[in-house]
């Protein structure tokens, strides 16, 4: 199996073109590194040749990366920091030999480069990438809780410097070619790719020699290294920091700054191998493991299950706020022609509107073209009688949550659905099939809930009703997908599964209030367990009287007395007596102001400091905790059909700290038996609502001490 086509030139340029048989993208396989060396070796032997360039031979452009699947598969077998070490070693030292085999190889970038695709190009002596705005280059391996592992933490900062190359990687950030070319990283940009190859010939005519400048005697990595370097207390003492405030449950940025710091300081060669050490103990950690699985479930999640769907090529989307405008925008970026619907010209102007800010906000950041932004505006249209939109494929209805208001819009829009059209509602709050109940065919009708701002939020629930088809199911499924968003199936029930899971969260936190748990301590701990938002800062953002009204309307659905959130109701009541709503008020459990937000001091009247606080670590667990239980039960009660749901649900959808795989992989993470051993501790002194003795959460606890190390199917 050839994965490099190698082409001889009668100019002596050898065109190298990596295409990998059977996959739809160029990735780092144990083939790939032979047949590199092995090209290596003969341009470097052959004395017709002057150099070479090395592009990507598929549709898809350049080269993605490793083969994660099989990362993953090696993580989960139980790989040893030696033996990760050792496999980057090896790889990187190809890219070592192509750097310093004596003759120029230039990187001709017709797609993305991103991790090792882009550390493959850093090792080329020039790149050169075509001018195309969806094009992306970057270093994401901090994502997958690793880091660059084949050359990038030494190449790089040589580069471009420390100062600016630790961002890249510390961030995980993607860049545009144009991007790419103002940091230094790139040398050149091509129109279309002709021009690509054209351009890099053109360079290798001129004879440059075949060197990297780190290879140069004297040299020195650009702004200094080490730290007497001037940047050294921003890059390395004030970065570290953060990141022991922000992630401490993210070990990869750590090592990022060790890898730098140690190996910009030392000879290339022996940089390399402090990186590898540093890959090494990631590749073998359960963090990693838990990010690449995530990950891997993302890209399945998206797959079209071969099954004939539903092609939309006109939607109408009906309720032109926040919420409706997102939708519409991240639709015409997929090529749907949208019709966004208000009740007047008004509002559904202004809905397109926030649309086009949207699009000059990425042409200002160089991540989208004057041209492409301008198209996607072109397609979306503002229609102020709901009725008026025309037939439509699809309609997804983003109307105040009331099922009389709904019913309405429904009855004013069926005319216009096509035939085989779908019906999608993006309640968060209501049953679908109560909403389906009063329409002709509610097999076509199903729920879409996108998450706020929808334009950064992957995760959609689509929320099958009782009533609610196969067909439907995977016409949702391939819509959110072509919206570029992962999908998860979520069967009708109070709350569904990520409202359900969010509200254990955040009454969690009102539960301590009330028990004495002092409010900082509430927060604080949040953010030590890896959570972006803490508990009563994300309530002040979604307002205390939403979960007044989300209450209520249990209460008037006649729900069961679980679903009636017991531990959160006497605090938002006070909350919403005093007037303190949340963040849209000014005044919640923060208060709001010019300088930003602090803790509201008059907490501590309503809710008194208990004389002997909780440690940190129980905090962090409670709110950790009480999330994996309630996904154990809404496993046990079909609420969710898989352990991938709940943990794709929870990562993506309501911020659980990604560390963990999600809430069901934190059992394993955790280990099974410390897991229920903590649960007993705290059903014994603050609820039953965490006993483990419960069928569902047995299973859950069964499930993950048999998982792995980590061996939960991704």
């Amino acid at each position: 199996m050839t994965t490099i086509r190698f082409t001889a030139g009668s100019d002596g340029i050898a065109l190298l073109e990596m295409d990998l048989p059977g996959r739809p993208q160029n990735l780092l396989t144990p083939e790939f590194f032979d047949d590199l060396d092995s090209a290596v070796t003969r341009l470097r032997e052959d004395d017709a040749l002057i150099g070479a360039v090395l592009t990507g031979g598929k549709p898809s452009g350049f080269m993605a990366g490793a083969d994660l699947k099989q990362v993953l598969d090696w993580q989960d077998a139980g790989v040893t920091p030696v033996d990760a070490a050792g496999w980057v070693i090896g790889n990187s030292a190809v890219f070592r030999r192509m750097e310093t085999c004596g003759k120029p190889v230039v990187a001709a970038i017709n797609g993305h480069a991103l991790g090792g695709g882009l550390e493959l190009a850093l090792a080329c002596h020039r790149r050169i990438v075509l001018n195309r705005s969806e094009i992306q280059l970057g270093l994401p391996e901090v994502t997958l809780g690793l880091l660059p592992g084949a050359g990038g933490t030494q190449r790089l900062p040589r580069m471009i410097g420390i100062e600016k190359a630790l961002p890249l990687m510390l961030d995980g950030t993607r860049m545009s070619p144009a991007q790419a070319l103002a940091s230094g990283i790139i040398d050149e940009l091509a129109a279309d790719e002709s021009a690509l190859l054209a351009a890099a010939r053109i360079w290798l005519l001129s004879r440059p020699a075949g060197v990297q400048p780190w290879d140069v005697k004297g040299f020195k990595v650009p702004g200094g290294a080490g730290p007497l370097a001037p940047h050294a207390g921003q890059s390395f003492q004030a970065t570290s920091a953060r990141l022991r405030a922000t992630r401490g449950r993210y070990p990869a940025p750590h090592a990022v700054l060790s890898a730098v710091y140690e190996g910009t300081q030392l000879a290339f060669e022996v940089g390399l191998r402090v990186e590898a050490k540093y890959f090494g103990g990631l590749m073998a950690g359960a963090v990693s493991a838990n990010l690449v699985r995530s990950f891997l479930r993302q890209v399945d999640a998206r797959k079209p299950d071969g099954a004939a769907a539903l092609t939309v090529r006109r939607m109408a989307v009906l309720g032109a706020g926040m919420m409706g405008a997102g939708i519409a925008n991240v639709a015409a970026a997929a090529g749907i022609d949208v019709v966004l619907a208000d009740r007047s010209r008004e509002a559904a102007e202004q809905g397109v509107e926030q649309v086009r800010r949207h699009r000059v906000r990425e042409v200002e950041r160089a991540t989208i073209t004057p041209i492409r932004a301008a198209e996607i505006v072109a397609r979306v249209s503002a229609a102020h009688e709901i009725a008026a939109t025309g037939e439509v494929d699809m309609i997804v209805e983003a109307v105040f949550e009331d099922r009389a208001v709904k019913a309405a819009v429904y009855a004013q829009v069926l005319p216009m659905l096509a035939a085989d059209g779908v019906l999608a509602s993006n309640t968060s709050t209501l049953s679908i099939t109560s909403l389906a109940a009063t329409l002709p065919d509610p097999s076509r009708f199903i729920g879409l809930h996108f998450f706020s701002p929808v334009e950064r939020m992957q995760l959609v629930e689509v929320i099958a009703g009782n009533d609610t088809s196969e067909r439907t199911i995977a016409d949702a499924f391939a819509l959110v997908g072509r919206l570029r968003k992962t999908p998860i199936l979520v069967h009708d029930s109070p709350g569904f599964y990520t409202s359900r899971v969010f509200c254990a969260y955040i009454d969690e936190a009102m539960a301590m209030l009330t028990e004495g748990v002092s409010p900082a301590l509430i927060e604080n701990a949040a953010r030590l367990a890896g959570f972006p938002a803490p508990p009563l800062a994300v309530t002040d953002e979604v307002s205390l009287d939403l979960q007044r009204h989300v209450i209520d309307q249990a209460k008037r659905d006649g729900l069961d007395a679980r679903f009636l959130r017991a531990h959160a109701e006497p605090v938002v009541e006070q909350m919403n007596a005093l007037g303190r709503l949340g963040r849209k008020s000014g005044a919640g459990f923060y208060d709001y102001g010019e300088d930003g937000k602090r803790l509201w001091a008059g907490l501590a009247e309503i809710f008194p400091a208990a004389v002997v606080q909780p440690t940190a670590e129980d905090v962090g667990k409670r709110l950790l905790y009480i999330q994996s239980l309630e996904s154990a039960r809404c496993l046990a009660e079909g609420v969710i059909d898989d352990e991938a749901t709940a943990d794709l649900g929870s990562v993506l959808g309501i911020g659980y700290p990604a560390w963990t795989g999600g809430a069901l992989s934190l059992i394993s993470t955790m280990g099974a038996d410390p897991f229920v051993e903590d649960c007993r501790r705290f059903a014994k002194t603050v609820g039953t609502r965490f006993d483990p003795g419960d069928a569902a959460i047995a299973a859950a606890a069964v499930a993950a001490g048999a998982a792995r190390s980590g061996r939960l199917a991704a």
